[in-house]
């Protein structure tokens, strides 16, 4: 029935096509005047034409309809051949469960107390891959931990038994840890410098504590397999043991190591340089570094200057003939400049001398003496800095991490340090000149009265 409409319909649709497709030919043909008997013909074997065309395909639909039916009637049998399939896998899915609790039941029974040597076996197998996954050993030694792992993992999964060869492994690997951290031996293995090339090096390996190669230390990655060198090496004196014990031949020496396994190395390598430590006085810890290297330039300078005219001054009271290069020697001159004064013009004069000399001996030491006092204040004002940023950072972030506030005060308290620094040795350096200073000047000031007296005498002994 469904088939029979289609076809009338498209009968039906055809011929509306070749009648507008006529009377559009018509309307372009009205030019040409053709007559009734041509058009009617024509329509005749237009419609001839589509009805044959129309029952092929009718017989067509007929024909692919058989076909469809045979194709559903395939169809409902395979799906009534899978249902049939799907309930004789259930059933046997059913007896196989209680198949399976059977055998389990009957498997415990036989293991026994061995179950829980499986077990037990299992649990020290896992405990064993974590302890060898992070061991230096395993560095010389790799692939015990892969072994463990798969053992641990099949045991768990499935119910296969570990075989004799597998125990045996794993009480041979436990032993084989404990002997080899008691030895400090050598092997070759990949080594990934700091600057990221991978060389092939001889490595010593302290026990299960450390491993060394070029006088570095080097850290082992335990999850990749991976020895490289610390980025950051801790300080020099253990630096140069682990040089002591790679030239060793066998006599002991001194190294230093880490008991943790890395966990003290990797905080000690942590721990900023003094370099570091400058820079986290940020600018006014370069300030102030600038000004205390100005003033202990300058105290040095005047240190040496003061201890040449000391020396020079030394000589001239040895000495009979005055030097105009040094102070003594110019202001004795004074004596034979006024041969002819009485005593109250020559202590003038040489009181004159000596003012003279003064400010040549004290040059620059006010620099340094404000220096010593400027420095503590400018550690004082990058310590308050550092406190506002510090709590700016607090105000942003929380007091939910300590290291914040840490680094931040560590930072602030850095500018004072340095302030104490610069003013502690300027300090020490001013009192230094000042002292060297006042005693040339005190040797002037008892020559120049030993002048007086001198002069004083003689203009007594005339009268």
């Amino acid at each position: 029935m469904t088939l029979f409409t289609q076809s009338t319909m498209l009968k039906n649709i055809a011929l509306a096509c070749t009648v507008f497709t006529l009377s559009f030919s018509l309307q372009a043909q009205s030019d040409t005047a053709l007559d009734l008997d041509a058009l009617l013909k024509q329509l005749e074997e237009g419609k001839f034409a589509q009805s044959e065309k129309n029952n092929r395909r009718e017989q067509d639909f007929i024909n692919q309809r058989a076909q469809q039916d045979q194709m559903l009637r395939d169809a409902i049998a395979k799906r009534d051949e899978q249902l049939a399939l799907s309930e004789r896998l259930e059933t046997q899915f059913e007896e196989n469960e209680f198949k399976i609790a059977d055998l389990n039941g009957a498997l415990d029974n036989r293991l026994g107390s061995l179950k829980e040597l499986f077990g037990v076996l299992q649990q020290v197998a896992g405990d064993t891959k974590n302890k060898f996954s992070n061991s230096v050993i395993s560095a010389q030694i790799p692939g015990r931990s892969e072994f463990l792992d798969n053992m641990a993992q099949s045991m768990g999964s499935s119910t296969k038994l570990a075989s004799i060869a597998e125990i045996e492994r794993v009480w041979f690997e436990i032993q084989r840890e404990m002997t080899e951290s008691g030895k400090v031996t050598r092997f070759t293995t990949d080594v990934v410098e700091a600057g990221g090339q991978k060389v092939t090096k001889e490595v010593v390996r302290v026990g299960p504590f450390g491993l060394v190669a070029d006088g570095l230390y080097l850290d082992y990655q335990g999850a990749t397999g991976v020895v490289s060198e610390l980025l950051r090496q801790p300080a020099n004196r253990f630096v140069d043991s682990t040089a002591n014990l790679q030239a060793s031949s066998g006599e002991l020496v001194s190294f230093g190591l880490d008991p943790t396994g890395g966990s003290i190395l990797g905080l000690l390598v942590q721990a900023p340089s003094l370099e570091e430590r400058i820079h986290q006085g940020e600018l006014v810890g370069y300030i102030i570094i600038a000004v205390g290297a100005i003033g202990i330039f300058v105290a040095i300078w005047r240190f040496l200057v003061l201890t040449t005219i000391t020396n020079s001054v030394n000589r001239q009271l040895k000495s009979n003939t005055l030097s105009d290069k040094n102070p003594l020697g110019r202001v004795l001159k004074v004596k034979e400049n006024y041969p002819n004064v009485d005593t109250e013009a020559l202590e003038l004069h040489l009181t004159e001398a000596i003012l003279g000399e003064v400010p040549k001996l004290g040059r620059y030491l006010t620099l340094v003496k404000m220096i010593s006092v400027v420095a503590p204040l400018g550690g004082l004002l990058g310590t308050v800095t550092g406190m506002i940023v510090t709590f700016q950072q607090i105000t942003l972030f929380g007091t939910g991490d300590p290291k914040i506030m840490a680094g931040g005060i560590s930072s602030a308290l850095m500018t004072t340090v340095l302030g104490l620094v610069v003013a502690i040795p300027t300090t020490l350096l001013y009192a230094l000149l000042s002292t060297q200073s006042k005693n040339v000047v005190m040797i002037l000031q008892e020559q120049a009265a030993g002048v007086i007296a001198e002069r004083a005498e003689k203009q007594e002994a005339k009268a």
